[in-house]
């Protein structure tokens, strides 16, 4: 009996293994649980146009969009882990909804396999012009000296925009009033006419502005500068050490996926992010690739994210009323 059941688990890892080097076989559906012409969207299909060239296999985007990404992922997460449903999200749904939304249809780390870390996308400290501030001390300086007397626009609730603001709010000790916006679109124009002051919004959305004169940028969140906007200087740079946030867009599995196929789709994604086209493509998102890494590495920066927005949303009291 041992013998067969030994038998039949090398059986079993063999048949897993020839599957894997078979994937794929026939279309791949790339479930997006955001809004198609949104940055994720654009991002998946960046990157799984390159893969589909390289595999030679449709990679079909799927947008299942609704409540903050969660509807997409509860669905990738009943998929069969087989290689033929992949999920393609961001922070938003696997480190900071997890936190604001007790009851999630789905487990980030338990319903699924983590497989590659595809690219990050820093936001950038926007100011009115109307204020003296022309770095972040200065802008600290100003909110401690005019207690209250500060708004901070978001785009939202919960939203990474409100929490890199309250973040920045806690960590410089500064007091600011929040104002959210149903998008930071709609509050850029109260920014540039001063009736809010600060907003942390993403470079694509925000630089413009700033290279017209409208509004004025003092440093980017990432833990390095920026690529695409090398003159700013990060918030750790500019005096708040340890400051760092990105937007990061990574591909999972369902949970149980084979680790042959697992290995597989990592490479086949890691290939795809270091084309030369991919980056060109990913930039005028204002987005960098990712530096290839392996699931595990995926997972614990996924884990690490995951906590220091929770701290962030447990201390601050943060809810999404």
């Amino acid at each position: 009996m041992r013998r067969w059941i030994g038998g039949l688990a090398l059986w079993m890892a063999w048949m897993a293994g020839a599957q894997a080097q078979a994937w794929p076989d026939k279309p791949v559906r790339v479930v997006v649980p955001f809004p198609a012409s949104g940055a994720t969207d654009l991002v998946a299909r960046v990157v799984a146009q390159r893969v589909s060239q390289d595999l030679g296999q449709q990679f079909v985007v799927d947008n299942k969009p609704g409540a903050g990404g969660t509807i997409g992922a509860a669905e990738a997460a009943k998929a069969p882990a087989d290689g033929y449903t992949l999920l393609l999200t961001t922070s938003s749904t696997h480190a900071i909804s997890p936190h604001l939304m007790p009851r999630l249809a789905y487990d980030p780390r338990k319903d699924f396999t983590p497989v590659a870390h595809v690219a990050d996308a820093p936001s950038v400290l926007l100011v009115t012009p109307s204020l003296p501030a022309k770095s972040v001390a200065e802008l600290i300086a100003y909110a401690k000296a005019h207690p209250n007397e500060l708004n901070y626009a978001t785009s939202g609730n919960g939203t990474i925009v409100h929490l890199n603001a309250a973040a920045f709010s806690a960590q410089a000790g500064v007091q600011m009033t929040h104002v959210p916006y149903k998008g930071t679109a709609l509050a850029i124009p109260d920014l540039a006419a001063g009736q809010t002051h600060v907003l942390f919004d993403s470079l694509p959305t925000g630089m413009p502005h700033v290279r017209s004169g409208k509004l004025r940028a003092l440093a980017v969140t990432s833990e390095r500068r920026t690529t695409l906007a090398p003159e700013l200087p990060t918030m750790a740079e500019s005096g708040l050490p340890g400051f760092s946030s990105v937007t990061w867009f990574g591909v999972y599995l369902p949970a149980g996926a084979p680790p042959a196929l697992v290995e597989r789709v990592n490479k086949a994604f890691n290939k795809a992010i270091q084309a030369p086209e991919v980056a060109e493509s990913l930039a005028k998102l204002g987005v960098e690739p990712a530096k290839p890494t392996t699931p595990a590495r995926f997972d614990a920066m996924v884990k690490d994210d995951s906590d220091r927005w929770a701290k962030v949303i447990r201390d601050l009291k943060i809810t999404l009323q």
